[in-house]
């Protein structure tokens, strides 16, 4: 579990395709505190520490996540920057919302603009994940727990503050690009429930 909170930016140094992709990433963590298994969220994927050195870490990914997240759309290749977070603790500030890094689908930025000092973003969400998007509710975008401003069908609105485009890979977000979408785990129980009467 994550808060969508993000704590460090990584950069894609290697990406080799081996029956799965395996992608090295090179962070500022402190690797020695990073056990081997440990999951860490690479813009909003859970993914599995499988190999790691003292700066750096490297992840399998399946044919699966590439198939439902960003990674296949846009593929990641040596310079990628990613927005990284190390699994919650008991105890630790939830200075976000629940992220479960199980990424729902991909939203495209549709359009931007400054909004005060702000950036006032516009996306685009898969039609059957339309319906779980609610005005001020939650959503994790490439592993960024953020506020819906509006929703008007598939489309929906949030603002990136100045501090979150300086610390996440948002001061570099551009029209069109696919991002990575989780819905508010609230809200998918919500839904199921409702279905079952």
């Amino acid at each position: 579990m994550f808060t969508g909170i993000i704590t460090d930016i990584g950069t894609v140094s290697s990406v080799e395709i081996r029956g799965d992709m395996r992608a090295r990433v090179v962070c500022h963590y402190e690797m020695s505190g990073v056990d081997l298994g440990a999951s860490i969220s690479c813009d909003g994927v859970c993914l599995t520490v499988v190999d790691k050195g003292p700066d750096w870490f490297d992840v399998d990914i399946s044919a699966e996540t590439l198939s439902k997240t960003n990674i296949g759309a846009n593929g990641w290749a040596a310079g990628k920057r990613l927005n990284l977070e190390r699994a919650l603790k008991v105890g630790d500030e939830l200075g976000g919302h629940i992220v479960s890094g199980h990424v729902d689908g991909v939203a495209t930025i549709e359009e931007m603009h400054t909004e005060g000092d702000s950036t006032r973003i516009t996306f685009r969400a898969p039609d059957a994940l339309a319906r779980f998007i609610a005005p001020k509710g939650s959503v994790a975008l490439n592993g960024t727990s953020l506020t819906v401003n509006e929703v008007a069908g598939a489309t929906f609105g949030i603002n990136v503050i100045p501090h979150t485009q300086e610390v996440t890979t948002w001061g570099n977000a551009k029209t069109g690009d696919a991002v990575n979408l989780e819905i508010d785990t609230l809200a998918r129980y919500v839904a199921r429930l409702a279905e079952a009467g």
